[in-house]
C-alpha cells in the first residue's frame, strides 16, 4: 500500500509537470493502440516495475481535459479542493444507500441537496438525490413525471400513450430516456427554437393542444438551461405556463449551464426556475468537480419515494427512510459523488462558486469581443452564453478541429445550428484568464496559416 501510494505520488507530480509542458496529446491512432500499448489482460499478472512503467505511459498517453488548452467538451480544468474530496471519498469507499454504511456522508450529501433546493426557493417538501451523470438524472425525473400521472404505472406498466415536449435542440439523453421509459421515441415531441437555439413557448402549447385533441396524454416537458451546442437557456417563466395550464410535469436540464444558480449576475438566465417539477445540474461542468457529480431536486420528495423506494429488509435495518438514501434513488450500491462537491463549496463559500460561474462568461465575452474586432471571423454565439462559434477565414471548421487535434495543438469541437457548421469554443475552465482565450487565437490562427491554407486544405 504504501509503495503504491508513494508511486502515486512521483506520477502525479509528473502529470501535473506534463500538463504545462505538453498541455495537449497527440493522440495514438485507434487502430494502432493495440500494438502500441500492452493492455491485454493474461492469467499470471505483471510485476510491480512492469506495471508501474506502464501506467505511467497509459496516463501520459490519455487527453489532458484539465490543461489550458482543453476547450473541446463542456467539463475541464481541475480544482485542488475537489480533487482532495474525491481522493477521500475513493480512499473511504463507501456506498451512499445507507446511513449505517454511508454515516456522516449522508449528512454531507442532504446538506448539498437542502442548500440546492433553498437556492431555486423550492419549498420545504423538496428533497433530491445525486446520480451518475445528467442523463441519469433528466432519466430519474422522466420516470417521476410518468409515475405522477398515473400513480398504478408502477404495477400495470404503461396503459396510455403520453407524449414528452422537448426543444429541438436539447440534450440526446432525451431520446435514450423516451426509449428506457416505455414511453417511446415516437411520443417525442421536439418544438421549434428560435434564432437563438431556445424552445418556443407559443409552438409548444400549440403542440400540447393537438396532443390532447389526439387522444394522448402530455407528461413531460424537458426545458434546458444551457443547450449543447449554442449554450441557450429556454425560457423556463414562459414554458411553466404552459406546463402548468396543462398539469405537465415541467423538468430543468441545467446539466450544462444549471450552475447560474449561485451567480448574482446571471441567475436571471434560469427565471422561473421555482416553477418547474424537478431541476438537475453537474457540478462536475461548471464548477470544476471532478466527473462524475450531478444533483436532481424534486420539488415533491414524495415523487421521488414513490418511483424509486423498494423494501429489502437484508438491506435497510437501522434508522429512519430520512436518512437511508438508497430508498429514494434509482441504483442500490452508489459511489459517494457529495464529499468532493461539498469541499469545494466548504473551502471557498457560495461567493466562491459564483466567482467561478462569472468567471466562464467573462472569459466567453473576451472572445467574443476579439472575434467581432477581427475581419477573418464569423460569429454564430451571442451574449449571455460560454459556448462561443464561429468560423474562420470560411475554412472548414471539421478540418481545423479535426487537425488541431491529430497535430497535439488544442483541444476543440465544433458544432452546426440551422444549416451552418463552426468551431464551438466552451470557456468552461475557470482557471483560464484572458491570455489563454488570447493565446487560443493565436495558436488556432498560425496553425491555420501554416499547416490549412499553405496546404489548400
Amino acid at each position: 500500500m504504501q509503495e503504491d501510494l508513494r508511486f502515486f505520488h512521483r506520477l502525479a507530480d509528473e502529470i501535473t509537470r506534463k500538463e504545462v509542458e505538453e498541455p495537449v496529446v497527440k493522440p495514438i491512432d485507434p487502430k494502432e493502440l493495440f500494438n502500441k500499448m500492452d493492455l491485454e489482460l493474461d492469467e499470471n499478472g505483471t510485476d510491480d516495475e512492469e506495471l508501474q512503467e506502464l501506467l505511467r505511459q497509459i496516463v501520459l498517453n490519455t487527453p489532458k481535459t484539465t490543461t489550458k488548452k482543453f476547450f473541446n467538451q463542456l467539463f475541464g480544468g481541475r480544482n485542488s479542493k475537489a480533487t482532495l474530496g474525491e481522493l477521500l471519498a475513493v480512499m473511504l469507499n463507501t456506498s451512499m444507500y445507507t446511513y449505517k454504511v454511508g454515516g456522516v456522508q449522508i449528512g454531507i450529501e442532504k446538506e448539498i441537496i437542502h442548500k440546492v433546493c433553498s437556492l431555486i426557493n423550492y419549498p420545504s417538501t423538496a428533497d433530491g438525490t445525486l446520480a451518475p451523470g445528467g442523463s441519469m438524472c433528466n432519466f430519474m425525473a422522466l420516470l417521476m413525471a410518468r409515475d405522477a400521472s398515473n400513480r398504478n404505472i408502477k404495477t400495470d406498466g404503461v396503459q396510455q400513450s403520453m407524449t414528452m415536449y422537448t426543444s429541438e435542440e436539447s440534450h440526446y439523453s432525451i431520446t435514450k430516456n423516451a426509449m428506457f421509459s416505455g414511453l417511446g421515441t415516437a411520443q417525442i415531441r421536439r418544438i421549434a427554437t428560435d434564432h437563438k437555439g431556445r424552445m418556443l413557448p407559443g409552438e409548444l402549447n400549440a403542440q400540447v393542444h393537438q396532443d390532447i385533441k389526439d387522444g394522448y396524454l402530455p407528461t413531460f416537458v424537458n426545458a434546458t438551461a444551457g443547450t449543447t451546442v449554442l449554450g441557450a437557456f429556454d425560457p423556463i417563466d414562459k414554458i411553466a405556463e404552459v406546463a402548468k395550464e396543462h398539469n405537465i410535469w415541467l423538468h430543468v436540464d441545467g446539466a450544462y449551464c444549471g450552475s447560474v444558480i449561485f451567480s448574482d449576475r446571471y441567475k436571471h438566465l434560469v427565471k422561473g426556475l421555482e416553477l418547474s417539477d424537478s431541476f438537475c445540474f453537474n457540478a462536475h461542468k461548471m464548477l470544476n468537480t471532478p466527473l462524475s457529480c450531478s444533483i436532481l431536486v424534486t420539488k415533491q420528495k414524495h415523487n421521488l419515494k414513490h418511483s424509486f423506494a423498494c423494501d429489502a429488509n437484508y438491506l435497510y435495518q437501522t434508522d429512519e427512510d430520512e436518512y437511508n438514501p438508497g430508498k429514494t434513488s434509482l441504483q442500490c450500491g452508489r459511489r459517494n459523488d457529495a464529499l468532493k462537491f461539498w469541499v469545494l463549496w466548504k473551502s471557498i463559500g457560495s461567493k466562491g462558486l459564483e466567482k467561478m460561474v462569472d468567471q466562464q462568461f467573462h472569459l466567453a465575452e473576451a472572445a467574443r469581443d476579439y472575434i467581432r474586432n477581427h475581419e477573418d471571423y464569423t460569429l454564430y454565439s451571442y451574449d449571455d452564453s460560454i459556448s462561443v462559434c464561429f468560423n474562420y477565414k470560411d475554412v472548414d471548421p471539421k478540418v481545423i478541429c479535426n487537425q488541431l487535434y491529430k497535430k497535439g495543438e488544442l483541444m476543440i469541437g465544433y458544432g452546426s445550428y440551422q444549416g451552418e457548421e463552426f468551431v464551438r469554443l466552451v470557456t468552461i475552465n475557470s482557471n483560464n484568464e484572458n491570455q489563454q482565450i488570447m493565446d487560443f487565437f493565436k495558436v488556432l490562427e498560425n496553425f491555420t496559416e501554416k499547416e490549412l491554407i499553405a496546404m489548400n486544405v
